[in-house]
């Protein structure tokens, strides 16, 4: 079955860096369309970043130009880059994965296979 696992969340302080993975397994990867989530505290999970299997990306406009999603089909692993970590960034941060179809795009309802996250904490 499809297992997703993420890593590399922590705390660091507003303007850090920190780069998450998500190490995917149980299913064809390359096929996948895969993206980040997060979920603060006492708010909805909102999406981050999308990354089909044709490599093209899409992103939520409070990250663009400081986030990039990648992906290493070879490696089965996805990537989150985070430059400038503002406090609000802080966040428990999801990995899912769905089959590409007419679309990829970090939409909450599109995905169904889900990771446990991983915890990022930005301090001011």
């Amino acid at each position: 079955q499809v297992q997703l696992v993420e890593s590399g969340g922590g705390s660091v302080q507003a303007g850090g860096s920190l780069r998450l993975s998500c190490a995917a397994s149980g299913y064809t990867y390359s096929s996948y369309c895969m993206g980040w989530f997060r979920q603060a505290p006492g708010k909805e999970r909102e999406g981050v970043a999308a990354i089909d299997s044709d490599g093209s990306r899409s992103y939520a406009a409070s990250v663009k130009g400081r986030f990039t999603i990648s992906r290493d089909n070879a490696k089965n692993t996805l990537y989150l880059q985070m430059n400038s970590l503002k406090p609000e960034d802080t966040a428990m941060y999801y990995c899912a994965a769905e089959l590409s179809g007419s679309g990829c795009y970090p939409i909450v309802a599109d995905f169904g296979y889900w990771g446990q996250g991983t915890q990022v904490t930005v301090s001011s």
